[in-house]
């Protein structure tokens, strides 16, 4: 039930809120004078839903109350009612954070729909503030799960961009967790009370992405029929979180490093510049500097999205964090499945701890999910895990081990075999880390640097 607080001097004017108010089914409270008023809200303000407020009152003016009101309890909504009904004063309590304004005498369906209205946003406001609350609470640093020193170092890189604005570029394989990474970011800084907005850049199709960053004018092109917001003005005040950021055609990467320079942007088919106050970060896959080599990415772009680079480490490279990581699954989605705790033999443990996770955490997350679904009775047995029992050619690898995939004739000497399979193992690596060479350089358990001559020895930095 809702709770109201009425003030005003007059008492019978209270009693006649009173009657009205509570055959709607609110609970009513009254205060014949403003310093009444704050002392009960003083005393629970998260109590009530909606304050009445008469603007002329002795001790305390409505003004002033509605001011303390706006400054201390601004979740409040606060409906003015006065005889008194100027156009200096509606604007004067308006700028100080009136929610509406009701003249003397009463006009009891007014009341009724204005009281409605100012009750519903007070409810969708604490909706919004639990919401928030708990979404933070959910991307805080301590929700991400690993113990490992590489993930050590990521947190405290987390904590040391979360209270700046500078742009951060997150790098990883697939499925290593950039999301979850750039969301800590946006709820430990000082955004986090504004929007976090997310678009893949390598899901939508080029010739619509530019107005889904930008938004666009009405009749700015075939189909425009009215106007439209893009991401980076929805994330004003906030963060973007700009996915797949090698996906990013390069037309539009000049309209964006614009944003990062001069903070404005300008919609598809608009006339001048709007300002704007977002924090770019920006997560990657690919390997954005040899993009740049390529000419395929702006070398200016990089640089500036690049301020602050963060590295997520391949699940294999953190194989101690793996535990804790399936504990974490299996208690949401045992909870999600609505059944008691299922557990881990320790044989299946054994099989997640020693796989290679080329899909990452992501892959961690839908096996153990499988699991769940599968498992007869409280315990996951190895049988339950069929991918970490596949042995198939693209399961191969286990720590540093590579089979061979290449065919030899008659007549090759050794050094020839020797070459042509170690041309084989760099090039099957760069496959599987989509082209990054320190990645692959320790995939197979060699020097970057020698990675990187070798690549160069055997034709291997092209697109092949």
């Amino acid at each position: 039930m809702a709770k109201i607080l009425v003030v005003d001097d007059e008492q019978h004017v209270r009693k006649a809120l009173l009657t009205l108010l509570s055959k709607q089914g609110y609970e009513v409270v009254e205060a014949g004078n403003g310093k009444d008023a704050l002392k009960l809200l003083q005393q629970g303000h998260e109590d009530y839903s909606l304050v009445l407020l008469d603007l002329h009152m002795p001790e305390m003016s409505g003004m002033e109350l509605l001011s303390i009101v706006h400054k201390q309890y601004s979740q409040i909504p606060v409906v003015i009612i006065t005889a008194y009904s100027t156009a200096e004063k509606t604007m004067e309590a308006m700028s100080l954070g009136a929610f509406d304004y009701i003249t003397k005498p009463f006009d009891i369906s007014a009341i009724k729909r204005i009281t409605a209205k100012a009750l519903e946003m007070n409810r969708l406001t604490t909706e919004v503030k639990i919401l928030r609350k708990t979404v933070a609470e959910r991307y805080s640093l301590d929700s991400i799960i690993g113990n490992s020193s590489c993930m050590q170092a990521v947190y405290k890189m987390v904590g040391k961009v979360a209270a700046t604005r500078v742009p951060v570029l997150i790098q990883g394989e697939s499925g290593t967790g950039k999301e979850l990474i750039a969301k800590s970011i946006h709820f430990n800084s000082a955004r986090a009370g504004f929007p976090l907005v997310t678009i893949n850049c390598g899901a939508i199709p080029s010739n619509l992405l530019e107005s889904e960053l930008f938004g666009h004018e009405k009749g700015a092109f075939t189909g425009a029929v009215s106007q439209k917001l893009g991401k980076i003005e929805l994330a004003d005040r906030g963060t973007l979180f700009l996915d797949e950021m090698g996906e990013l055609p390069l037309e539009l990467q000049v309209k964006l490093l614009r944003v990062l320079q001069e903070h404005e942007i300008e919609r598809v088919g608009g006339v001048g510049a709007r300002k704007i106050d977002v924090r770019v970060i920006a997560a990657t896959n690919r390997n954005l500097l040899e993009m740049v080599k390529q000419g395929t990415f702006r070398e200016d772009l990089y640089y500036r999205l690049n301020v602050v680079s963060i590295d997520l480490p391949p699940l294999r490279e953190r194989r101690e964090d793996i535990t804790d990581l399936v504990q974490f699954f299996l208690e949401r989605y045992t909870k999600e499945a609505g059944v008691d705790y299922i557990y881990m033999s320790p044989e299946a443990m054994e099989k997640l701890c020693h796989f290679h996770w080329p899909g990452n955490v992501r892959q961690l997350q839908n096996v153990v999910y499988r699991a769940v679904v599968m498992a007869s009775g409280g315990m996951i047995l190895p049988e339950d895990l069929p991918v970490v029992n596949r042995d198939s050619e693209e399961d191969v690898v286990s720590g540093n081990a590579f089979v061979l995939r290449e065919k030899f004739e008659v007549g090759f000497v050794m050094r020839d075999v020797l070459r042509k399979s170690e041309r084989s193992a760099m090039q099957w690596a760069l496959e599987k880390t989509q082209g990054n060479k320190a990645h692959a350089a320790k995939m197979l358990d060699v020097s970057r640097k020698a990675f990187v001559y070798k690549c160069q020895e055997y034709g291997l930095d092209s697109n092949e």
